[in-house]
């Protein structure tokens, strides 16, 4: 801050440049207008900062909602948070919203734009904000949930919580105001800086409160960018997004389907995606056993019992399948002589995998216990949240449960984060970031000692900062019983991906009354380290089949060279070659087809086979080869035996091969 400008001042004063939009004091964010002392710590908060982004699409958000009851003052106001790259609004509303509806949305927001509403906050009482907002039920029911379930609900966070009740008035150049939302705010000065960097794009049904049981609402989804070229150059993001949509690419490359007869979400994997899910498997399998790891196999159906100690049917109900009724018998009256149990299919293995280190009796020398498994869970997710294999009912974990003492913790972290990033490496991501979530101030939300936290969060921050990646801490964010540190990475075209999770808990191993005899013959208890390395198979199969739009590295390529004869005279010759392939463990085809060798090119091309390999007169007459690849590029004469070689050096190598450059 400048000494120039008396106190106390607004952010208007402290900082007149026009890229600045709202102001973090103390550490919180607030509104440019807001009015601060000399001795308040003060940052400006840029419009192309991550909260300035935020701000941003939350007032286009907002603009959005005025829009719409402009158009129909009935529509009643749902949510409307800002998400990442853009923003949403939820309306109740009696006709669904058309194309033709957004058309019209679209030219009342740039009016509103235009206008240059100021966004004014207000505190209100809780009787004030029912009072004012008394024609708005969803508005009156999230007044009621101010506090705690507010932030249970998806996007509530942005218009109540802990703290006070506020109000946003849309106030125009007459000083009248227009429009208003309950909101905690920050805003943008007004409607005039979101300028022309955003647009509307879709329309979708979404359910109160993220719950079937509630009203189904009607959901706008928009983004917002500084800048139009900003949003030009998203929206061409969005177009090469669109082009690698892992659901597309499954169905064209024939990978794996989601059949109606055996519903929603769950998946279904054709041999050629078999075949690249089972390279993922090994690989990552062969990796881990050479990494001390031990592989174990657990049930996918429980007794109740077991999730009541882990608490997940206290915390996580919602998201299991109802119970199933089993063991109930009965006599030759059909009188009931045996009440049945529950039995729930798991959304989680760990619970398990502690029953295991629960077997027998456990020394320091058996730790590091590191336990690792497919486990394949089912979480009952709602329908509209359901998306290919991102976001699936049935899916397999590749799980791992490390149970550690409490001094081996951090080198163990710094072991499975060093693993971790290595692993993902050798699938060809290697752009990453680290994320620690760690607790607030709020003491009620937490369990577990101050020594604990400030150990377990400082061994987790100890192993970021080593790796040498970016780190962002993020007070709030840990679990209840213990820190975290998630790993993401970026795609082939930029976007941000969440993979893998480093979990501190020491919640489970108290509920299960897990120990270990130390060194002084005393009984303690390990913590548990939770990771998933691909967080999901499905989920990073799909990743991996957007990253490369489809077209594997020749180690993954669940076709990796296929044969073309030039005529149907030369195909005995090169079906030799590809036995010999085959022979050599190469997942290796001669196409037999009638098709002219130019159709079979294209075929071949489109399926994202990496290597094509053709063979006509001048090939059989020389013992050779010629290799095609998918840029079309070609290199003649190779060789027979060099070309098995350099064929098998490709796929040992996980080399990425699209030209004939990479295959040199």
């Amino acid at each position: 801050m400048t000494d120039a400008v008396p106190y106390p001042a607004d952010g208007f004063a402290l900082f007149p440049d026009r890229s600045v939009v709202a102001l973090r004091v103390n550490g919180e964010l607030k509104d440019l207008a807001t009015v601060v002392e000399e001795t308040d710590a003060v940052e400006p908060v840029t419009i192309d900062s991550p909260d300035g982004l935020a701000i941003l699409r939350h007032s286009t958000a907002h603009v959005l909602a005025q829009a719409v009851q402009r158009i129909n003052p009935q529509a009643d106001l749902g949510i409307g948070p800002p998400i990442t790259d853009g923003f949403y609004y939820d309306f109740g509303v009696e006709h669904p919203f058309t194309p033709e509806d957004l058309k019209a949305i679209d030219k009342e927001m740039a009016r509103i734009i235009r206008e240059g509403q100021r966004f004014v906050r207000r505190v209100v009482s809780e009787e004030e904000a029912r009072v004012e907002l008394v024609d708005e039920p969803f508005k009156l029911e999230l007044i009621g949930l101010k506090g705690g379930g507010a932030d249970k609900t998806e996007g509530a966070s942005v218009e109540v919580g802990a703290g006070e009740l506020t109000i946003y008035d849309n106030v125009d150049r007459d000083g009248q105001t227009v429009w208003k939302d309950l909101c905690r705010g920050p805003h943008l000065p007004n409607t005039r800086m979101i300028g022309n960097g955003w647009a509307l794009q879709r329309i979708a049904g979404a359910y109160w409160r993220g719950s079937e049981k509630n009203p189904q609402l009607q959901r706008i989804y928009g983004t917002a960018w500084p800048t139009k070229d900003e949003l030009r150059a998203y929206q061409s993001r969005l177009e090469e997004a669109a082009k690698r949509d892992h659901r597309k690419l499954g169905k064209d490359l024939d990978l794996f389907s989601f059949p109606d007869e055996i519903g929603s979400g769950l998946s279904v994997w054709h041999p050629r995606g078999g075949v690249v899910r089972g390279e993922m498997e090994q690989h990552a399998r062969r990796r881990h056993i050479a990494g001390g790891y031990t592989y174990v196999y657990t049930p996918h159906i429980s007794k109740e019992d077991l999730f009541l100690t882990s608490n997940h049917l206290v915390t996580y109900k919602e998201g299991m399948f109802p119970p199933i009724v089993m063991d109930e018998e009965r006599d030759e009256h059909g009188e009931i002589t045996k009440h049945g149990q529950d039995y729930y299919l798991k959304p989680m293995n760990c619970p398990m995998h502690i029953l295991i280190y629960k077997e027998r009796a456990r020394s320091y020398r058996d730790l590091p216990m590191r336990l690792a498994e497919n486990g394949t869970v089912y979480r009952n997710e709602l329908s509209g949240a359901l998306h290919g294999l991102t976001r699936v009912r049935g899916f397999t974990q590749d799980d791992s449960h490390l149970f550690v003492t409490p001094e081996q913790l951090e080198e163990e972290a710094t072991r499975v984060l060093e693993f971790v990033i290595s692993m993902l490496r050798d699938f060809g991501l290697d752009d990453f970031e680290l994320e620690l979530s760690m607790r607030d101030d709020e003491k009620d939300k937490w369990i577990g000692s101050e020594e604990f936290w400030d150990y377990s969060t400082n061994a987790l921050r100890n192993v970021a900062v080593a790796s040498g990646l970016k780190l962002t801490e993020v007070p709030g964010e840990a679990a209840f019983y213990g820190p975290k540190i998630d790993l993401k990475t970026r795609d082939a075209i930029g976007r941000t991906w969440q993979l893998s999770t480093v979990q501190v808990d020491p919640n489970l191993p108290e509920r299960f009354e897990l120990e270990y005899t130390d060194r002084d013959g005393q009984k303690k208890r390990p913590i548990m380290i939770h990771r998933a390395l691909f967080g999901s198979i499905e989920r990073f199969f799909a990743i991996l089949l957007e990253h490369y739009a489809g077209a594997f590295p020749v180690w993954l390529s669940p076709v990796q060279v296929v044969g073309i004869p030039v005529a149907e005279d030369f195909a005995d010759y090169l079906g030799e070659v590809i036995d010999q392939l085959k022979a050599e463990g190469v997942r290796a085809e001669l196409d037999h087809s009638d098709d002219r060798m130019q159709k079979k090119i294209r075929t071949h091309t489109t399926q994202k086979v990496p290597l094509q390999l053709i063979a006509g007169a001048q090939d059989q007459a020389g013992g050779t080869v010629s290799f095609r690849f998918r840029d079309g590029s070609q290199e003649n004469g190779v060789p027979i035996a060099d070309a098995v070689r350099r064929v098998r050096e490709a796929i040992a190598s996980h080399a990425l091969v699209n030209t004939a450059e990479d295959f040199a």
